[in-house]
């Protein structure tokens, strides 16, 4: 009778592990509240590490670092099972990279996120429809953010009751951090997306701006920015039939509803993601990109729902597509480089908008009832349906001519780590190697007086050029373009880009002069300066000449005089970047 029992307890036993996966409950903490709650960060994580022990298809990894001290954690649905990065490397599947949290009081995709993969591995037809898929996502970007909890940060938003907060650990926006990489976590963000190197990307976020009828807004990464047959795929393909399947689901969708001192009615242009941003810095390596916007004022419950919806919209469409959006993106790098010269300021095209039937509520201004002045009131009450100029055509406004190849000066040990963190293959001379370059200087910027994001960026950059022989020094970074991140190199090795290296402050320490010289013993050294170079002297006469306050000036003319001297030192102004035909 002992032997009985104790065979009748190993039985007991082995019955309930084998049923555990049915007695898992991975109802979520958004559902069990009724739609007005979103879980806590280690919640959050706990239950996609119990729902990849409880199903195959689930896995997860973790990477790097980020401000917080803890890891970046990728969770990864595949039907047949991933056991290691590589696998998520190689696969020939459709991928898709899912990014939550990136400002934790946005939480919408966080919640729609661990529903959509739990739904997916508890539905045998989910598993089938999606079986050429590989879906990453990252459950919180933002984890510091997000372990700084609270139910007030976001005044205007409609729930959840509580939620991260915007700034990380290190009290930085990382929705403009991608290209500068100043935090870890875009350090570890790097690392995940070239490890999955998505075909699609989506980026959930919340709103803020105008009042709508929408509960969901789309803002795709500018199709003229993305350019050639890609660019032209999202517009006229990916963002129609993402459209068209939401009306099917009865969801009303609008683009981003980009408004700003005015409303909606009056016309707006596409929001364009400079590559600071995620699907700016995402389509730089020529992936779709994708944000979702749900509407602050609409319920949480219905946000987070919507969110869902296109979410499976958008893998619909990954499934459908995959074999044509991976030749588009095979070819990307083939274009670009086909082109010769490359767009790095665009401006928007007011002569070409798309109309859209915009489903507003009407507005007027109205008096304050807390302030003395007036206040601008949408009325729900009176909803509309009229017609919109959206702008979301832009013109390249100045362009660049395209090199065989940059060399960076060694020594820049943050662009070093920059252009490594993002896969940028480069060799370094051997031995000292004299070649033809073209020299850049800076001619003219602004910068920014207040500070964003840890910079005081410039902005308005202009460069002066010249060619020359330049004896490079072994070690010196040789960057050939032909390469899959050209248009990241291009973006960030271009001074006059908007978020170039120099515009971010990597190079600033060009701007100071470090030598200098005592007016009056360089006086003699000038006068004669001008005797010897009759080019010299012929220049500072026309200058006098043309230039009132350089006329007036007596400092400024020594000055002249001593930088077209041998004196003047060849490092001011000159950035350690040149280009190689």
């Amino acid at each position: 009778m002992k032997y009985i029992s104790v065979l009748v307890c190993m039985l007991l036993i082995l019955s309930c592990n084998n049923s555990s996966k049915s007695e898992v409950n991975f109802t979520t903490r958004f559902e069990k509240s009724a739609g007005t709650e979103t879980p806590e960060y280690e919640a959050i994580i706990s239950y996609y590490k119990q729902l990849s022990n409880e199903y195959s298809e689930i896995s997860m990894f973790s990477f790097g670092q980020t401000d917080s001290g803890k890891p970046l954690h990728l969770v990864v649905y595949n039907r047949e099972g991933i056991y290691n990065v590589e696998e998520i490397t190689n696969s020939t599947k459709n991928r898709i990279l899912i990014n939550n949290g990136i400002h934790p009081g946005e939480s919408d995709g966080i919640d729609a996120s661990m529903m959509l993969l739990r739904d997916l591995v508890q539905n045998d037809s989910l598993k089938e429809k999606y079986k050429n898929s590989l879906i990453a996502v990252i459950p919180v970007y933002n984890v510091g953010g997000a372990l700084n909890r609270n139910s007030h940060t976001r005044a205007n938003q409609n729930g959840p009751v509580s939620y991260g907060f915007r700034g990380n650990a290190r009290n930085y926006d990382l929705n403009r951090d991608f290209i500068k990489q100043d935090t870890k976590n875009a350090a570890a963000f790097a690392a995940i997306f070239h490890t999955v190197n998505p075909d699609i990307f989506i980026d959930n976020h919340v709103s803020n701006g105008a009042d709508y009828q929408y509960a969901i807004t789309h803002l795709f990464t500018q199709h003229n920015k993305l350019g050639g047959r890609l660019g032209n795929f999202l517009e006229t393909e990916m963002r129609p039939q993402i459209e068209a399947s939401l009306q099917k689901k009865n969801i009303i969708i609008t683009p981003y509803v980009n408004v700003w001192g005015n409303t909606p009615e009056a016309g707006f242009s596409q929001f364009f993601d400079a590559p600071r941003y995620s699907t700016g810095y995402t389509t730089l390596f020529h992936t779709l990109g994708l944000m979702i916007e749900t509407h602050m004022l609409k319920p949480y419950k219905t946000r987070v729902a919507q969110t869902y919806e296109l979410l499976f919209s958008a893998f619909d469409f990954g499934e459908e597509n995959s074999k044509k959006i991976k030749e588009l993106r095979a070819k990307a790098v083939e274009e670009v480089l086909n082109k010769k010269t490359y767009p790095i300021h665009y401006k928007v095209d007011r002569e070409n908008p798309t109309i859209l039937q915009f489903q507003g509520y009407e507005a007027e201004i109205i008096n304050s009832k807390v302030t003395n002045g007036k206040r601008l009131f949408y009325d729900s009450k009176k909803p509309f349906t009229k017609e919109t100029k959206y702008y979301n055509n832009f013109l390249p406004e100045k362009e660049i001519t395209i090199p065989k190849a940059y060399v960076l000066q060694q020594g820049w040990h943050e662009i070093v780590d920059r252009l490594e963190n993002n896969h940028i293959e480069f060799t370094q001379f051997k031995k000292d190697s004299t070649m033809t370059a073209e020299v850049h200087h800076i001619a003219d910027y602004k910068t920014r007086t207040a500070a964003y994001e840890g910079h005081y960026l410039h902005y308005n950059t202009q460069i002066s050029k010249t060619t020359k022989k330049i004896t490079f020094k072994a070690g010196d970074l040789y960057i050939p373009t032909n390469q899959n991140g050209v248009r990241y190199l291009l973006e960030t090795l271009e001074a006059e880009a908007t978020d170039s290296f120099f515009n971010w402050n990597f190079f600033d320490t060009i701007l100071q002069q470090k030598e200098g010289y005592s007016s009056y013993v360089f006086e003699d050294v000038a006068e004669q300066i001008l005797a010897e170079n009759p080019a010299i002297k012929k220049a500072f006469d026309d200058k006098i000449k043309e230039d009132d306050a350089f006329a007036k000036n007596p400092r400024m003319q020594l000055d002249f005089v001593y930088k077209k001297s041998p004196h003047y030192e060849p490092a001011h102004l000159r950035l350690p970047i040149f280009k190689v035909f």
